[in-house]
């Protein structure tokens, strides 16, 4: 999600100068537009797809609402906002401009030389006045590039769900939305040393998705599982409260994944960059529907029976597998490409399990094992790819992510704790460290 540069095209007659994207100049009779129209159209782009991926903060905390038991869900909303508003303010006091140094270095391509709260433009500028008038406003960048680093914190929250303690976990995701997430993100869509080797990462498979599942899996492993859920050598099912929450809410995720790979286009002043916009929405779709009906299959292969939180993860899995490259592909490699991340889910999870790493949502291997194998498949479908780039690059993130998140973790752990007593988890975290319900009409007996 590098920021894209247009090429400016000098008319005489014009009072303001105009541009053409660069792949419209050997167009034949392409029309030159003004650039108030590309820069307005490119910063709508980013409010449009903005709030389609705030949308998808309502999705993670539904998905994570219906995956949990009853005694836990109340836990899961405050957690789930929380986690949004602290993430908005974090990225503000110092993420945005770590994450975005403009050329700026203190370490080159490594760390930004730029620090300090991001800042808007003035009220009521005109191009000449814009931060840059062949971009978008700051404002629209901004609150688009925000979301993605709320979304990360979402991965974590359900992973480390009915056993983790409120604070200790804010605590993390002010540092990870502040400094983790942006850091990394830098070396990539900042313009750093991984975006100089040709690391290829459209929309977030690593960036994004990797990252929240490296936390979290650092985190599940510090952490320990749910009492009972491993127990005389046996997995022992613990079903979530409401289905159709966790339905509805892999649906509201489904539609904010449009706003994600599409506004990743970055740009919406020209006729390319609309067909390229629409094929990433057609692309974006195909995966998914091809991850959900993979596991929809495997696990009637699997179990006899089709397996509803399977097939959820599989949907989403595919939405993670196509975020590295959702331009490139035709609709059937997209939905393949869909395909093999909800197959890889299909297995993941019992795998997981089998290592006795309790992942409540099935955010790791859809998020972490998702995220790799989309940033590998990138190499199937775009000429520009380096096998060997992208998997240096998935290294490099991925020790990054995990080890810096395992110490922040392990220092939490060791100075304020970060798991509730077993009392506490017994009875639930509603009650025990939220002090209401979400069903009390259920739940009191």
């Amino acid at each position: 999600m590098n920021k894209k540069y247009l090429i400016p095209v000098t008319v005489a007659a014009a009072a303001l100068p105009t541009f053409v994207l660069a792949q419209d100049t050997a167009a034949a009779g392409a029309v030159p537009v003004t650039a108030e129209m590309i820069w307005i159209m490119n910063s709508l782009l980013f409010l449009i797809g903005g709030f389609l991926v705030f949308w998808m903060a309502a999705g993670f905390a539904m998905l994570e609402g219906g995956l949990v038991r009853s005694k836990n869900v109340t836990m899961q909303m405050t957690k789930n906002i929380a986690l949004f508003s602290l993430a908005s303010i974090a990225y503000w006091a110092f993420g945005y401009n770590l994450m975005y140094p403009l050329g700026t270095w203190s370490v080159e391509g490594v760390l930004s030389g730029v620090f300090g709260v991001g800042v808007l433009e003035a009220v009521g500028i005109d191009l000449a006045g814009a931060d840059d008038g062949e971009y978008a406003s700051t404002g629209s960048d901004f609150f688009f590039q925000l979301m993605f680093c709320a979304a990360t914190a979402s991965i974590v929250s359900g992973a480390l769900a009915e056993r983790i303690k409120l604070w200790p976990f804010l605590v993390f995701v002010v540092i990870l939305t502040g400094i983790i997430y942006p850091l990394q993100a830098s070396w990539k869509w900042g313009g750093g040393f991984l975006d100089e080797m040709g690391f290829l990462d459209f929309a977030g498979s690593t960036v994004v998705h990797s990252v929240g599942g490296w936390a979290a899996l650092a985190g599940a492993l510090i952490l320990g599982p749910r009492i009972g859920k491993y127990k005389d050598g046996r997995v022992n099912p613990m079903p979530g409260s409401n289905l159709a929450l966790a339905t509805l809410g892999t649906f509201i995720l489904w539609m904010g994944w449009f706003g994600f790979n599409g506004g990743s286009q970055l740009a919406m002043g020209s006729v390319g960059d609309i067909a390229d916009v629409s094929r990433i929405f057609a692309n974006t779709n195909a995966a998914a529907a091809g991850g959900a009906v993979v596991a929809l299959i495997a696990t009637q292969l699997l179990y006899k029976k089709p397996d509803l939180t399977m097939i959820l993860n599989g949907a989403l899995a595919g939405l993670v597998s196509i975020t590295a490259e959702p331009l490139t592909p035709t609709l059937g490699m997209a939905t393949l490409i869909g395909g093999v991340g909800g197959l890889i889910v299909v297995f993941a999870v019992p795998f997981l399990d089998k290592l006795k790493i309790d992942d409540v949502v099935g955010a790791i291997p859809v998020h972490l094992f998702g995220g790799i194998w989309g940033t590998i498949a990138v190499v199937f479908t775009n000429g520009d790819a380096s096998l060997g780039t992208q998997l240096y690059s998935i290294l490099v993130i991925g020790v990054f992510a995990f080890v810096t998140s395992g110490v922040v973790w392990f220092i939490l752990k060791a100075t304020v704790g970060i798991r509730v007593s077993e009392e506490a988890e017994i009875k639930g975290l509603d009650m025990a460290e939220m002090g209401m319900e979400a069903y009390p009409d259920f739940t009191r007996g």
